[in-house]
């Protein structure tokens, strides 16, 4: 690694040439395009050798229209396996190799351990729309007290940006915003509401930078649901104040405890998966990185000059406001000079994730959505390799997505032609077929031995028994969850080019039950459709469709799944065992334990 000083401007040494580092010195650019070009040749020769090795056994017994399909759809569908595989690796490599990670990826972040006195100002803000106003604000009153606590909170002030549409909410957050006020002082919390939500959240905050933002240095956008620790926001903000050319700071967000079997499991796997995968990703990515919309820091003049968002041309779902700006202002950013860089750190930055696949998959369409808005900005002018490369990714991501399920409906028409040629290689196929799971599955694969490998990293989990037994459930649930966002996103990416689109309003964030009713009017399309591909494999070749099984179970359990996961028994029996329990509930932070008694 090339031995960059952490802070150029602050020690008065000389400069490199301009160009031979990121905007804010903190890496060699040569040495990231060399990383840039490693990760690239891996990617494309893998993503080859695994389409050849599908069209060898495709082609086997000739070429059929259904064949070509098939093939179509995997080369498709294939990209963001492959980039996964490649990001977990290298993470794990990164985080147990010879090498420091940290100094590998983020040198910066040297910056947050020194005891420098805050000189700028931030305003942390939460963003409100039709939520749980009492729980919500209580959430901004901890990470305020807990700023308060680090000794730096008189370099903060506090914003609530409602853009709830209901009269008995918003009478509702007046009343909690107004007593939060009164408890703060000085003026140091402001409540302001707008009736019409004028290009969503995105207009949200742009309304807070034309009144607000001149005061301030930083901004810090939270969710309804976010949580922070005081030590890790004042430790975000020093290090933004050492690199005045790090224009966003994006930290690590990790689940916290929930009372859901549904989000237990799931933020038990995704903890695992992200830590390596975005150490992975960020170690290429660099002064590219991404931006989730909350917990992360923000420079406010860049933003407001050179990040206002385009009104799409044409009319929605694609046309008219962007709904998933948050990756549009980060290469806006990058475009403007300035670094975005995410700290792969599981640190005090936390959110909540939806307590039943119901909502998982609400949230996934307005994703998705959003995303596919990202088609009319890739022609935009002045963006980075990286950063237009991150748009494209942001596509491929749900286009995957009928991809997949175009090659599930089909599978039955390969079975029948597969079964009927002696040519088929079988054997082969069956190899193809496990090591492309094996490559599916490796940012959990990896996050699980990050654990295993890690000195007491067992510990953090209950203990070695307790982590393998939920590492074990929950690549199970993983392969029924796949099945039922995977059909739910194709439907609805075949309603968009007929003009649906999505309504945005509050999340249901606390856990729930969901009736057989209420399972069954939403997933009895999955059920019907898995039990019909099941059928049709097993008429073709029982051991086919006992082999589908990683790709068909979820249809097929669809409606009890969606009920047993939104379960209230068995979210407390999870919790009274602490099953799929995260770090947090074996040693519990102050802010999650005043939240949860909040």
């Amino acid at each position: 690694m090339n031995d960059l000083s952490p802070f150029p401007a602050a020690t008065g040494e000389t400069r490199p040439p301009e160009g031979s580092t990121t905007p804010a010195g903190i890496q060699s650019t040569a040495e990231l395009r060399q990383r840039r070009l490693i990760v690239l040749g891996l990617n494309v020769s893998t993503w080859f050798v695994l389409n050849a090795a599908a069209w060898s056994i495709l082609g086997s017994g000739g070429w059929t229209i259904v064949d070509i399909v098939l093939a179509l759809a995997f080369a498709i569908a294939t990209p963001w396996t492959v980039l996964g595989f490649w990001n977990a690796l290298i993470g794990l490599w990164l985080l147990h190799g010879e090498k420091d990670a940290m100094e590998e990826v983020a040198p910066f972040a040297k910056a947050g351990d020194m005891p420098t006195p805050l000189g700028i100002r931030t305003a942390v803000f939460m963003t409100l729309r039709n939520e749980d106003p009492e729980r919500a604000i209580a959430r901004l009153k901890i990470v305020k007290a807990s700023i308060d606590a680090t000794g730096e909170g008189g370099q903060f002030d506090y914003f609530i940006l409602s853009d709830t549409n209901r009269d008995d909410i918003g009478e509702r957050e007046a009343v909690a915003a107004a007593a939060f006020a009164a408890e703060a002082g000085e003026g140091r919390v402001v409540y302001r509401r707008r009736t019409v939500n004028t290009g969503f959240k995105a207009g949200n905050v742009r309304d807070f930078l034309d009144r607000w933002g001149a005061r301030y240095e930083l901004m810090l956008p939270l969710d309804a649901d976010s949580l922070m620790s005081g030590a890790t926001i004042v430790k975000h903000v020093r290090m933004m104040q050492a690199y005045p050319r790090l224009g966003i700071l994006q930290s690590l967000v990790v689940g916290m405890p929930s009372s859901s079997a549904f989000a237990r499991i799931f933020q038990f796997g995704m903890r695992q998966g992200m830590r390596s995968y975005t150490m992975g990703q960020a170690w290429w990515v660099g002064d590219c990185g991404p931006f989730w919309g909350h917990n992360a820091l923000v420079r406010i003049r860049p933003f407001m000059e050179q990040c206002h968002l385009p009104l799409l041309a044409g009319e929605p779902p694609l046309g008219g406001h962007i709904l998933s700006h948050d990756q549009v202002e980060a290469t806006f950013m990058r475009r403007a000079g300035y670094e975005v860089r995410v700290l792969p750190v599981e640190e005090g930055s936390w959110e909540e994730n939806p307590p039943t696949i119901l909502e998982f998959s609400r949230r996934d369409v307005r994703w998705c959505q959003g995303n596919m808005q990202y088609v009319k900005l890739l022609d935009e002018q002045g963006l980075k390799p990286i950063s237009r490369f991150q748009l494209v990714w942001a596509i491929l991501m749900f286009v995957g997505v009928p991809a997949w399920t175009l090659m599930i409906t089909l599978s039955p028409f390969l079975a029948w032609h597969g079964a009927s040629s002696a040519a088929f290689p079988t054997t082969f196929a069956a190899f193809v077929y496990v090591l492309f799971f094996a490559m599916y599955l490796m940012p959990k694969i990896a996050g699980f031995a990050d654990i295993l490998m890690t000195e007491d990293g067992t510990e953090r989990y209950g203990g070695r028994a307790r982590f393998i037994g939920a590492a074990a459930t929950e690549l199970v649930f993983s392969f029924l969850l796949g099945a039922l966002t995977s059909f739910r996103i194709t439907v609805f990416m075949i309603g968009l080019a007929f003009g649906k689109s999505v309504t945005w309003g509050g999340q249901q964030r606390d856990a729930m039950a969901l009736s057989w009713r209420e399972a069954w009017d939403a997933f009895w399309p999955q059920m019907a459709f898995g039990w019909v591909i099941f059928g049709l494999l097993w008429m073709a070749s029982p051991a086919a469709a006992l082999w589908s099984l990683p790709l068909t179970a979820g249809f097929l359990v669809a409606v009890p799944f969606a009920v047993l996961t939104a379960s209230p028994a068995l979210g407390r029996l999870f919790v009274s065992t602490r099953f799929c329990g995260i770090p947090e509930e074996f040693e519990t932070p102050d802010e999650i334990a005043k939240a949860r008694a909040a």
